[in-house]
C-alpha cells in the first residue's frame, strides 16, 4: 500500500495498529466531544486543555480507544463546516499524538474532515453516516485503518421526526450488510470493518430495545460490532432520567453487551464501566484475580 501523502513512516508506526476483537471484554471507546452542544457534554471539552485533561483521564481509568469528534450528533443538531469541525479537533489531536498513551479515533462523517485527523494519527474512523460521504472509503483504504459503519435513519436534523420501521433488527442488519458490500468493492479490507447498529440514531422507544436484545444477529454478519447507548434517550424515557442521571442505565447496557461478546462499547463513563467488566471478567476467570488480601 502506498504510503498516503504527509503521513510520514515514524506517525504512520506510532498511530498503533490495535486488534477490533478478541478480548474478554468490549474494547471500552471513550466519548471526546469537542462541541458546544452535544447531547449529555456539550460544552464540558470545547476548551482543548479541558479536552487533552479528559483524554488523559480517560486513557488512566481504562480506555482503550478515545474517540474525538467536533461535530454533534443530536438528534436536531444542525451540521457544522467542514472547516469548523476540522478547527476544533486537529488541535487537540496533534497535542496528544505521541503522548496518550491508547489509539485515537475520530468521529466524523466527512472525507476531508477524517484524512487531516489520520494525518495527524488517529487509528481509527468512527462514522455514523457509514460512508455518505462517498470519498470516506478511498481515505479509510489509503490510510488501512478500521472504519465504524453505524446506522442512521436520515440525518441527525430529522432522524427522530417520526421514524418507522416494519422489521428493525432485519432492516439495520441489510443496510449494513450492503455497505460493507460497498466498501469491500472500494478496496477496503473486510477486516477493518466494524458495525454499529446506531442505537437512538433514528429510533423509537422499543427499536433500541429490539436492536440490543438481538445484537447477536449483527455480529453474524462476521465483523466486530460496536454499541453506542451511553446515557442515550431511550434510558432517560425509561428511567425518568436526565443525562447525566443515567449510568446506572449505561451500566445495564455495557453488561449485556459483555454477556453478548459486543466487541466495542462507546462510553462516556469510562471508569464505571471498566469497573464493570473487571468484575464481570472476575466471575468468569476467577483464577486470573488471586486474593488481594
Amino acid at each position: 500500500m502506498d504510503k498516503p501523502a504527509g503521513l510520514d513512516t515514524e506517525r504512520r508506526s506510532r498511530r498503533r495498529d490495535f486488534p477490533l476483537a478478541g478480548k474478554r471484554h468490549p474494547l471500552i471507546v471513550g466519548v471526546l466531544n469537542v462541541t458546544p452542544d452535544s447531547f449529555s457534554d456539550g460544552g464540558e471539552h470545547f476548551r482543548k486543555e479541558d479536552a487533552y485533561r479528559r483524554a488523559m483521564e480517560m486513557a488512566e481509568e481504562g480506555a482503550d480507544v478515545i474517540d474525538i469528534g467536533g461535530e454533534s450528533t443530536r438528534p436536531g443538531a444542525e451540521p457544522v463546516s467542514a472547516e469548523e469541525e476540522r478547527a476544533r479537533i486537529l488541535p487537540l489531536i496533534q497535542s496528544l499524538f505521541g503522548k496518550v498513551p491508547v489509539p485515537m479515533s475520530v468521529d466524523t462523517r466527512r472525507a476531508a474532515v477524517a484524512k487531516v485527523a489520520l494525518d495527524a494519527g488517529c487509528a481509527m474512523v468512527n462514522d455514523v453516516s457509514a460512508c455518505g460521504d462517498g470519498a470516506m472509503p478511498d481515505v479509510v483504504r489509503e490510510f488501512g485503518v478500521p472504519i465504524v459503519l453505524m446506522h442512521m435513519k436520515g440525518d441527525p436534523e430529522t432522524m427522530q421526526v417520526a421514524p418507522h420501521y416494519d422489521d428493525v433488527v432485519l432492516e439495520v442488519r441489510t443496510f449494513l450488510a450492503e455497505r460493507v458490500e460497498s466498501l469491500e468493492q472500494h478496496g477496503v479490507e473486510s477486516a477493518r470493518i466494524v458495525l454499529d447498529p446506531g442505537i437512538g440514531f433514528g429510533k423509537r422507544f422499543r427499536d433500541n430495545l429490539d436492536l440490543l436484545r438481538s445484537i447477536g444477529s449483527i455480529g453474524a454478519l462476521g465483523h466486530p460490532v460496536m454499541v453506542g447507548a451511553s446515557r442515550k434517550r431511550f434510558l432517560g424515557e425509561l428511567l425518568k432520567r436526565e443525562p447525566n442521571d443515567r449510568l446506572s442505565g449505561s451500566l445495564a447496557v455495557a453488561a449485556w453487551c459483555f454477556k453478548n461478546r459486543v466487541d466495542m462499547v462507546r462510553v462516556h463513563d469510562v471508569r464505571e464501566t471498566a469497573d464493570l467488566f473487571r468484575v464481570l471478567d472476575a466471575i468468569e476467570h476467577p483464577e486470573d484475580y488471586p486474593a488481594a488480601w
